[in-house]
């Protein structure tokens, strides 16, 4: 049965990574295998190899056919290169220990490169990262430049602002502390107008109160004429009433006189 060394697709979308698989030539890609002999992750820089070196040099000498994807890695872990040294053993270019030494120093040199090659992409991306830390320090130096010189404008308006309101102070307040001893002088004459517009106003107010006096002697006086004048008056007021009767009396006599005299006829 032929057979092949062949990957296995597994992973998501856009990010596959593959088992590299021993399986029937006829079985399709992602179907049934015989042994899975390592992993393939492209996804990394450097890829990632993940061989079985031991499994993957004896499926090679029973016969199997590697892809080409399968033969570049199989070379790059030395695989390939170890057939080739035994193949000379076998002619008897050298003995099998040379062909360890020679392998091991080769798998040692592929790895100080392949080292090399990871500490030189590291390096690549730590001084990607350092540019653009230095670009956003830069970016956040100037953003901070600009507010610090905003903030230094408004605060030079501020002050601006306060030495002006200060000046309008003392503007006002001159004018006021002028006008202040008039208001005082102003404040001093007022009590002394009011003094002497109370003393205008108590001296006819007494001279009133004088005038009034006789008046109230004169009304004493009047009070006692007028009693007296009262007082003839309700006698002549009484006299009357009392001659009202006596004029009534004598018709009363008058009319009793003539009786009298009847009866003497």
């Amino acid at each position: 049965m032929p057979v092949k060394m062949r990957l296995a697709r597994h992973g998501r979308k856009r990010y596959a990574f593959y088992h590299i698989v021993v399986a029937d030539s006829r079985a399709p890609r992602d179907g049934r295998y015989i042994e899975r002999i390592g992993l393939y992750n492209p996804n990394t820089n450097p890829a990632t190899i993940d061989l079985d070196f031991d499994k993957a040099y004896d499926w090679l000498l029973k016969g199997a056919q590697p892809t080409d994807t399968v033969r570049t890695i199989l070379s790059y872990k030395g695989v390939l290169y170890k057939k080739h040294l035994m193949g000379g053993v076998k002619k008897g270019a050298f003995t099998e220990e040379e062909a360890e030494k020679k392998l091991e120093k080769w798998l040692t040199e592929k790895e100080a490169k392949i080292q090399a090659k990871k500490e030189r992409i590291e390096g690549e991306a730590d001084a990607v990262v350092q540019k653009q830390l230095e670009a956003e320090t830069k970016l956040r130096e100037a953003k901070e430049a600009a507010i610090a010189a905003k903030n230094a404008e408004l605060a030079a308006e501020a002050a601006e602002e306060v030495e002006e309101a200060a000046a309008e102070e003392e503007v006002a307040e001159a004018p006021a502390a002028e006008e202040a001893p008039v208001a005082e002088v102003e404040t001093a004459e007022a009590p002394a107008e009011e003094q002497e517009a109370e003393k205008v106003e108590e001296a006819p107010v007494a001279e009133e109160a004088k005038e009034e006096t006789p008046v109230a002697e004169e009304a004493k006086e009047e009070a006692p004429a007028a009693e007296a004048s009262e007082k003839p008056a309700e006698e002549k007021a009484e006299a009357k009433a009392e001659e009202v009767p006596a004029a009534e009396e004598k018709p009363e006599e008058n009319e009793e006189a003539p009786k009298e005299k009847g009866a003497d006829s």
